[in-house]
């Protein structure tokens, strides 16, 4: 019933969408998020393949001698990786994520998100298979950009996928189980690597190679993923669209959010340049967030925490128990606080846990910077174990604070503020910025950590006071916002507003009983809000 007032746009617009979460659309999100769980098991890889004692497997001693020998000269702990044999290893996954995303815009407009999603999981088992099989380093590093070009098409299609298939209201939390599946993975690959690293000589083949076991069920169950109802409809499969969104909502009642979708299938079938299109000035917020998200997502110093946490639970006492004790430590910290985001996202929004989560980084990168250099450096670091006790419990204050912010909506925000004409050439810039300054991160990091030590804390300490400045400022709160009506966020925003100013939108039906009156009414959006216009019966539409 309408009354005639003013309302909010983005909360009046999400309360006309009707549907619950069904258990069809909750089984494709589960299984198009296991993309995560390849992405995060190579994250695991990059770092665990490198640290294995070459006592303990061959992989090291075959690939980077040059790290072994650096171990026996007892060169400075934090230089121990300054080799760019091993940083060759570690970024080339990142250089193919970055050119694979944006060819994967193409392939996810023209042929739909779940394409986009096979193709990541079949590069994904050929990736792994290389590694497994890898007799020399170029064979390793072949296998590597086979797995980026994976991480590049999954990255760019599942949280497109998970963020148009989810009802508004849940969108944050069944988005952010791509980040939950990314930090299962880094858990289970960094377990699996401390019982690889003790079988002698081929252990590091069957780290590398269980990759396959994500990759297949990846496959096997993108083999009967549904298509977005989103897709469908921008390519013109109209009646398809429709009995997909029924079926996802588990009701009938589908009729706004079908016109929002056409709607919003109409203009993006009227952009002939996506690429050019996003460069027009009415797009330009969302570019920006497209690139700096990202960017700051890769600044937050979490590189720094995971590397710093297995050297510190070796002067604990644990000595080559170590990386298990911190893999589960910071991991096990990571799925927790990826957790609770899940349930807080929709409720407290993303710009709460974005600020909070700054105070709570930055502090933590404080404390762990002045402890370490009080008490840790050098070439045989032995401070007192309560010193590195109260690092490791800072340690994880900063992973949970990554784990419900940055990490998760670094992935979330991008997915979901584009229209739709913009939407897959918006997320292919979001993921090669993120795989770019990955690679950016993974090139500088080890030689870095060698001359700034644990000044590189500080370093990233600062860049946390600028992004969560940034959010506070510029990014607008996208909560119980249709995704398709997004666009009206950036209309209501201080800044932003300037660059597409509010203006007349579609008009939709309703009816008015309230006060006398019993007739149809349309509503329209009209300086930031909602307003009523009696019209009789017949519907008019008017074109911003």
């Amino acid at each position: 019933m309408f009354d005639g007032r003013v309302v909010e746009v983005s909360g009046a617009r999400a309360q006309l969408y009707e549907g619950r979460t069904t258990m069809f659309v909750a089984t494709a999100c589960v299984v198009a998020a296991s993309g995560g769980l390849i992405f995060g098991y190579d994250i695991g890889i990059t770092g665990g393949v490198t640290s294995m004692d070459a006592s303990m497997g061959q992989f090291q001693k075959k690939f980077f001698p040059v790290v072994e020998r650096h171990k026996n000269l007892r060169t400075d702990n934090h230089c121990y990786y300054d080799n760019q044999r091993v940083t060759a290893f570690m970024s080339s996954l990142y250089i193919a994520a970055l050119v694979a995303s944006l060819a994967a815009s193409v392939t996810t407009t023209r042929y739909g998100r779940r394409p986009s999603i096979l193709l990541a999981s079949l590069s994904f088992l050929i990736g792994a298979t290389l590694n497994a099989a890898a007799v020399n380093l170029t064979m390793l590093i072949l296998g590597r950009i086979m797995l980026g070009i994976g991480v590049g098409f999954g990255n760019q299609a599942v949280p497109l996928y998970l963020s148009e298939m989810a009802p508004v209201k849940l969108r944050g939390a069944l988005n952010i189980m791509f980040q939950l599946a990314i930090t299962i993975g880094i858990l289970a690959a960094n377990l699996i690597n401390y019982v690889a690293a003790r079988i002698h000589i081929w252990g590091w083949r069957v780290y590398l190679g269980l990759a396959v076991v994500p990759a297949t069920l990846m496959f096997v169950g993108g083999l009967y993923l549904p298509e977005t109802p989103n897709s469908l409809i921008e390519r013109g499969h109209l009646e398809k669209g429709r009995q997909l969104l029924e079926k996802v909502r588990g009701t009938m009642n589908v009729d706004v959010e079908y016109e929002d979708l056409v709607e919003a299938g109409k203009k993006a079938n009227a952009v002939n340049h996506p690429f050019r299109n996003i460069l027009k000035k009415r797009n330009r917020p969302q570019l920006v967030m497209a690139i700096l998200l990202p960017f700051f997502q890769q600044f937050t110093g979490i590189n720094a925490i995971m590397f710093y946490a297995s050297v510190l639970f070796q002067t604990l006492g644990f000595g080559a128990d170590a990386s298990l004790y911190s893999a589960v430590v910071t991991g096990s910290v990571n799925v927790l606080a990826t957790l609770v985001s899940i349930f807080i996202v929709d409720k407290w929004g993303r710009r709460v846990l974005f600020l909070e989560a700054g105070v709570q980084m930055f502090l933590s990168h404080v404390v762990i910077a002045i402890i370490l250099a009080e008490k840790f450096g050098g070439t045989s670091p032995q401070p007192p174990k309560g010193f590195a006790v109260s690092v490791v419990i800072v340690m994880c204050i900063y992973v949970a604070g990554f784990a419900w912010s940055w990490g998760p909506l670094g992935w979330l925000v991008p997915s979901e503020i584009f229209p739709l004409e913009t939407r897959s050439v918006g997320q292919s810039i979001s993921v090669s910025v993120n795989m770019f300054f990955t690679f950016v991160i993974s090139q500088a990091f080890v030689a870095m950590l060698c001359h700034f030590k644990y000044g590189i804390f500080l370093f990233f300490s600062g860049w946390v006071i600028i992004m969560t400045f940034f959010v506070y400022f510029f990014l607008p709160e996208t909560k119980n916002v249709p995704i398709e009506q997004m666009i009206n966020v950036w209309r209501e925003h201080w800044f932003w507003k300037q660059y597409d100013p509010p203006a007349y939108s579609s008009f939709y039906e309703g009816e008015d009983k309230s006060n006398g009156h019993n007739g149809q009414f349309l509503y329209r959006v009209e300086n930031e809000s909602f307003r009523f216009t009696p019209i009789g019966s017949q519907r008019q539409r008017a074109q911003s």
